[in-house]
């Protein structure tokens, strides 16, 4: 929808954001006495790269990628990408902190507007911060707007006007709003249609200051969703040219990488294929050591890939013959292994809790989330203290399905069960469990399914004991195949030579590397 403005500007308005972005915390007086805080967008990093040294140790070629610009990274990695206000919990010190500051700061106001006669002093700088938020939401072509900004909030006019004690804050606050209601996404309409009712001129300075931070994080969000793709683009060129700099001066650099793919294809060359084509998805049975033979099926070049990501969510934390193209993104293969984790304990709990409490209860959704919820939290210490852990898990989550079934008017556990129960799910935290090893089967076939045929094709038809973790799985899922697809766009060429090395020609079903 576009609104009309002043001097016959047509504005149209910027598209919904999808997340919306938490208010930020008014102003904070540190450095500025008259001026709140308002989101914005982030510093550019204006250093720039050096030379990498002749020779790179792991730490060297590490230190040397991340060069990149983080954002642009993020974004190229991400095309959902979004930028969030950080949010202080209000019982935090921190939050208690700048609560208490933003307070005295609007108290102080009040008590400048209230004198008499009234001092204009903050004001001005408030109406000076907003015509500079105002005049930074503007597109470029939006040049009547500009002028009619710079005239309304003209700077010497208004400290004219307040040295007359003639300054009209109320009146100059209606004028912002309106503007705001021109140039604001259609998100935050309410929120703008809110203040139109505030009377006393600090809080609806205030709520100004609230909503045009919002304002701005919107805009930055719009603005890198335009400009997703050449941020993508500019990243994949940045991040391959860069490692060819480094490969040229060492050229050993991909011997850890054609080791990580030679392993991939002795993989799939002795284990049947588990592919999302074949038309029971759900089968998981693996070979056993005796049965384990040479896999006839020809070698396809995006499938030993495929497996090569997969090893990853297996690796050793100790081996340091970690991929060299994959370095940059090793903190985060490391945390899609400890969310996978976490889910198949989650998946296993739930699979292993619904045999004892039956369909009545988990055909409840709010059952469900409750137990979730509860499992989830009480796992953020289970790398730590494994043992504690899942047994805290085990007497929540058998006392909340005790609770439920009484509550209910069934029949609750009896003392047998329940001890039955809380046993089953303490052994879950081991691997050589047989509920814990099929689900952890389960969730690695349905990455590979994402890898393969995408994430929402993957989804409709889940092997049993992950429906309850779909909306968990399609989260891990999306974030695995976005990593792996930015690795390959930047690093294809790469892996297109080796694994021209690694499969025959007559095995070969394509010619290079494409993106899955």
């Amino acid at each position: 929808a576009s609104r009309g403005g002043g001097g016959g500007d047509t504005i149209s308005k910027m598209p919904d954001v999808e997340k919306s972005v938490p208010p930020k915390d008014l102003g904070d007086s540190e450095g500025r006495s008259c001026k709140p805080e308002t989101s914005g967008p982030p510093h550019e990093d204006k250093s720039g790269p050096e030379d990498p040294p002749p020779f790179l140790s792991v730490t060297g070629l590490t230190e040397t990628v991340n060069e990149v610009s983080k954002l642009s990274n993020k974004i190229g990695m991400n095309c959902d990408y979004y930028m969030e206000e950080k949010v202080l919990r209000p019982s935090s010190l921190e939050g208690k902190v700048k609560e208490t500051v933003h307070n005295a700061f609007w108290d102080h106001l009040k008590e400048q507007l209230s004198a008499t006669p009234p001092d204009f002093s903050c004001a001005l700088e408030l109406l000076k911060e907003i015509k500079e938020i105002l005049l930074s939401l503007l597109l470029p072509r939006q040049n009547r707007l500009r002028t009619e900004i710079e005239e309304a909030l003209d700077t010497d006019l208004l400290k004219q006007e307040a040295e007359h004690g003639a300054l009209k804050v109320l009146y100059l606050s209606k004028y912002v709003l309106n503007m705001m209601a021109l140039l604001c996404a259609p998100l935050r309409d309410e929120a703008v249609q809110k203040l139109e009712n505030i009377t006393d001129p600090v809080w609806l300075l205030r709520g100004i200051f609230q909503v045009l931070g919002l304002m701005k994080m919107d805009m930055v969000n719009y603005t890198i969703q335009s400009l997703q793709p050449h941020l993508q683009e500019h990243s994949i060129q940045y991040e391959r040219a860069k490692f060819q700099e480094l490969l040229n001066k060492q050229p050993s650099l991909l011997n850890h990488t054609t080791k990580w793919l030679t392993q991939a294809a002795a993989d799939l060359t002795m284990s049947p294929p588990t592919c999302p084509d074949t038309s029971d998805s759900s089968s998981l049975a693996g070979p056993s050591p005796n049965e384990a033979t040479n896999n006839s099926e020809p070698l396809s070049p995006t499938m030993v890939l495929c497996q090569g990501f997969l090893n990853l969510l297996l690796w050793d934390p100790e081996n340091e013959e970690f991929p060299e193209t994959l370095l940059m993104d090793r903190t985060r293969l490391q945390e899609l292994k400890s969310q996978l984790h976490q889910l198949t304990i989650m998946a296993s709990v739930l699979l292993v809790a619904s045999s004892f409490s039956g369909s009545v209860l988990f055909g409840s959704p709010q059952f469900v989330d409750k137990l979730k919820r509860i499992t989830k939290s009480l796992l953020e210490d289970f790398h730590s203290r494994p043992e504690e852990a899942i047994l805290t898990v085990s007497e929540q989550v058998s006392q909340e399905i005790h609770q439920s079934l009484k509550n209910m008017g069934l029949v609750a556990l009896s003392s047998d069960n329940t001890a039955s129960l809380m046993g089953q799910l303490q052994n879950i935290a081991n691997k050589e469990n047989c509920v814990h090893s099929v689900i952890d089967q389960r969730i690695r076939l349905f990455l590979k399914c994402c890898l393969v045929l995408g994430v929402q094709r993957s989804l409709l038809d889940l092997p049993g004991g992950l429906t309850l973790i779909e909306a968990e799985l399609a989260e891990l899922g999306q974030k695995f195949v976005n990593l792996t697809h930015h690795n390959q766009q930047v690093f294809g060429p790469y892996y297109t030579e080796i694994l021209e090395t690694l499969i025959s020609p007559t095995q070969a079903l394509e010619t290079k590397v494409e993106s899955v």
